[in-house]
């Protein structure tokens, strides 16, 4: 085990890059690359048979963006790098400390980048955190000085000799870019996109095979980076005033359970009149806790909920009926994200057909589905540690343990490789019933819409209003070409045109025009992404590249050197004032 080095010699004077791992992603390489495991979360787990209909787009490496606000030392961040891109920073900057963020299937890609840390800068103290760090015994199988488990901040705060207790400072950054749907690829602009909000991490309800609640701390704990609703409102009317937003995607386990918080925010935002937007993710019992006027005054608009399964053994779950808790919820308006584990212990190949079918009635706008999956340091790895099922590395490698191809465990009922199929089968019914996510995103906030376009609040008629004014131009068009790319399909054609035939009635004319005229465009965008996809096309994230203040002062100084030297000896050199003598 290694020892953490209480504070690093050169304290805030350390030069610090923080990166993530190397693409590309979507392929099948040597360092742990999966075709099946791109890097994008909802092609990657939600919508990934979808076809051109999937929805593409990337998160920032959002835990490093706030690592990189809250150290004092000159620190660069270098997100989604390729390997030749990595490399080059190596040999072109010098560093102190080199942090890498990663999961666990990314241990060969560490590996390499450990290895190359040593040759370029073998001076260079590396630390590696994120979901990794729950590999037992790591130090042993890479080249590393420190691991980071569970929170950043406080962390590296306490290794650079910062003030621990200081208040986390938050990024202002979009929460997502590069989107893509139906073979168009969206402008990023930042007013048009939720800002990231991270209000906590962990989940103190630690379910047994939750990765995340397990990396801070596990049942019964969380860390609050604001605890107050009134720290929360500061931070989110800086970022509001700085990004132009309204929305925010809040990443956190369960926002809605730290009820005294989220109730004073309620408080200050009609206080002060904003009519902001949030995504949230949220067990249903919290959910329920909350009446439907107190979620869509605070804004709620788009909900992350974990459904899991048909009788599933969570507290979470107890006592609520998922599927007329997601009708109520977006009957209102409010997008429903579901999310069905596939391989729990009662699942066999006799029923995991009645349980995909459970999952697929609830008709949420996305529906996630992954298997059930022990991850290192979660209870539920734990118990099957002690039961002597979980597979071995040579069996199953790390870089395909990531819960959208195969169990590292032996099931009780599922035979080997059946999952891989069974899980398709999930994605793909719920595709074949419910048709496009996006055809039902547009259901559903015309539906709320309709609901509370003329609420007496104008902060809530505010918030719809803004939310849905793609519905009588792009939105409009996307579903014209949809429906024509339905073809032979007459019942999801006729499912299609009673939503288009419902924007037509709401908005007239003017989006009937929009729709046939760039329904279109969209039909032969649509055409054209599936040929695409067909001849293996894959999506990868541009990199990022960073500094803070302190590290954009040192690389000024180095360019004004450069220049310098750059100049001819003569040019250069002070003169003196009395000439040759």
């Amino acid at each position: 085990m290694l020892e953490i080095q209480t504070i690093h010699p050169l304290k805030n004077k350390a030069r610090i890059l923080l990166t993530s791992v190397f693409g590309p992603y979507a392929q099948d390489d040597e360092y742990g690359s999966r075709r099946i495991n791109p890097m994008e979360l909802y092609h990657n787990q939600v919508t990934r048979e979808q076809g051109a209909f999937s929805l593409r787009m990337f998160h920032n490496s959002f835990g490093l963006m706030l690592l990189k606000e809250n150290i004092d030392a000159p620190c660069t961040l270098l997100d989604f790098p390729t390997l030749e891109r990595f490399t080059q920073e190596l040999a072109a900057n010098h560093y102190d400390i080199i942090g890498i963020s990663a999961i666990i299937p990314n241990l060969g890609k560490v590996k390499k980048m450990c290895s190359l840390i040593r040759a370029y800068q073998p001076h260079a103290q590396i630390v590696v955190g994120g979901h990794i760090a729950n590999i037992p015994e790591l130090e042993q199988r890479i080249e590393v000085d420190h691991i980071c488990k569970g929170e950043g901040v406080a962390w590296f705060r306490r290794f650079l000799g910062q003030d621990v207790t200081a208040p986390v400072k938050h990024p202002h950054v979009s929460s997502g870019f590069g989107t893509r749907i139906v073979g168009v690829t969206l402008k990023d602009k930042p007013e048009d996109t939720a800002a990231m909000l991270i209000p906590s991490v962990g989940c103190p309800l630690g379910c047994n095979f939750c990765s995340t609640s397990a990396l801070f701390g596990g049942k019964g704990n969380s860390i609050n980076f604001f605890e107050t609703g009134d720290e929360l409102f500061q931070v989110m009317c800086e970022i509001e005033a700085d990004l132009k937003v309204g929305a925010f995607f809040v990443m956190d386990e369960n926002f809605l359970l730290n009820r005294t918080r989220t109730l004073r925010l309620l408080e200050l935002m009609i206080a002060n009149k904003k009519d902001w937007a949030l995504f949230v993710f949220s067990s249903a019992r919290v959910i329920k806790s909350y009446t439907m006027e107190q979620l869509i005054r605070l804004g709620i608009s788009w909900v992350w909920m974990g459904l899991e399964g048909e009788d599933s053994r969570y507290a979470k779950l107890s006592g609520v009926d998922t599927h007329e808790l997601v009708k109520e919820l977006q009957s209102h308006g409010i997008r429903v994200l579901g999310s069905t584990i596939i391989g729990l212990e009662e699942h066999t190949p006799e029923n995991i057909d009645a349980a995909i079918a459970h999952a697929v009635r609830h008709d949420t706008v996305f529906h996630q589905f992954m298997l059930y999956t022990p991850i290192p340091g979660t209870p539920l790895h734990e118990e099957h540690k002690r039961q002597g099922t979980l597979l071995s590395e040579d069996e199953l490698p790390l870089a395909d343990t990531h819960g959208q191809y195969r169990f590292n465990y032996r099931h009780p009922h599922i035979p080997q490789g059946k999952e891989t199929e069974m899980l398709r089968r999930a994605f793909v019914r719920d595709f074949e019933a419910n048709g496009p996510s996006l055809a039902r995103l547009i259901r559903v906030m015309l539906t709320g819409w309709q609901r509370y376009r003329n609420h007496p609040d104008p902060c809530v008629r505010s918030r719809i209003d803004r939310e849905v004014d793609p519905l009588r131009t792009t939105y409009a068009a996307a579903l014209w070409g949809m429906r024509a790319s339905y073809r032979g399909d007459k019942r999801m054609q006729q499912k299609l045109d009673v939503i288009l035939k419902e924007l037509y009635r709401t908005f007239g004319w003017k989006t009937r025009l929009y729709a046939t005229l760039a329904g279109r465009y969209v039909a032969w965008a649509v055409k054209r992404e599936e040929r695409r996809l067909a001849q293996g096309w894959t999506y990868e994230p541009a990199t990022r590249y960073e500094q803070n203040i302190q590290a954009q002062a040192i690389s000024q100084r180095h360019k004004a050197a450069d220049f310098m030297l750059s100049l001819p000896s003569q040019t250069r050199r002070p003169q003196s004032p009395l000439g040759p003598f």
